[in-house]
C-alpha cells in the first residue's frame, strides 16, 4: 500500500516538474522530489535483501546532482540576475 503511494508521488512530481518549469528553483525542486521518491522505491524494495552499498551509491549521485544543480543556479542568477528559463536562452 505505501508503496502505490509513492509511486503516485512519483508520478505526480513528474508531472509537476513537466506543467511547472518556468522557474529553474521550481524545476530543480521537483527533480529532487523525484529522485528521493526514487530513492524510497528503491530502499523499500532493498529491505529485505540487505544490499544496502547500492543506495549509498545512489545518494551519492543524488548529492552530487544537488550540488551541480544549485551550482547552476547561483551562476544563471549572477548573470542573469532572475531564475526565468525563458531568459537564460535570450541573447
Amino acid at each position: 500500500m505505501i508503496l502505490y503511494f509513492i509511486i503516485y508521488l512519483y508520478f505526480m512530481s513528474l508531472f509537476s516538474l513537466i506543467y511547472m518549469r518556468k522557474h529553474v528553483l521550481l524545476s530543480l525542486m521537483l527533480l529532487e522530489f523525484v529522485v528521493l521518491s526514487l530513492l524510497i522505491i528503491i530502499v523499500l524494495n532493498l529491505l529485505y535483501s540487505f544490499i544496502f552499498y547500492y543506495y549509498l551509491f545512489m545518494m551519492m549521485f543524488y548529492v552530487c546532482e544537488s550540488v551541480l544543480g544549485l551550482t547552476i543556479l547561483v551562476t544563471m542568477i549572477r548573470n542573469h540576475g532572475n531564475d526565468y528559463l525563458n531568459m537564460m536562452f535570450k541573447w
